[in-house]
């Protein structure tokens, strides 16, 4: 019997959900990174707190500490997870008219917390998006890719900055 390289395809060339009852249980942890670009005017609009909606980058970490802890139910195959911690850091550039925003996801379990991390990363980025559609719907989430991750059989993984 042949095993499939994509652990989420079956010998038979099928989906399936990866079988994680013999992982050994270990720390890991992924952080991901999401761009949004958008006009000058916008980010000032939300670094001044201006937004009608409210404190655009406070929503935004809370949706999406919740999307990383939501994941399961939106990614067809992954583990619903026990998280033992969720963050969201914003950094805006006010010369590339843009925040890049930067998500962390830790638990202690038998697979990976990537998806978790690049779904929230992806989610507070579309709340901004969400949050300022009314001024600017030019806005633009680019970037959205795995950082860093920690822990589990394939070891650690750093991206390599181009």
């Amino acid at each position: 019997m042949s095993k499939s390289t994509l652990s989420h395809i079956d010998e038979k060339g099928q989906a399936r959900m990866v079988d994680i009852s013999e992982k050994g249980t270990t720390s890991r942890m992924a952080v991901a990174n999401a761009c949004i670009r958008m006009r000058p005017e916008t980010l000032a609009v939300i670094l001044t707190g201006g937004a009608a909606k409210g404190d655009v980058l406070a929503v935004a970490r809370i949706a999406g500490i919740m999307a990383a802890k939501r994941t399961h139910e939106l990614i067809p195959l992954c583990h619903p997870l026990a998280i033992s911690a969720a963050s969201i850091e914003f950094a805006p550039d006010e010369t590339a008219s843009q925040i890049v925003i930067e998500a962390t996801v830790r638990v202690t379990g038998k697979t990976g917390v990537e998806m978790e991390a690049l779904v929230a990363a992806s989610v507070a980025a579309l709340t901004i998006y969400d949050m300022c559609k009314a001024i600017d719907r030019e806005m633009l989430i680019t970037e959205v890719g795995l950082a860093e991750k920690t822990g589990g059989k394939s070891g650690p993984f750093r991206r390599e900055r181009s």
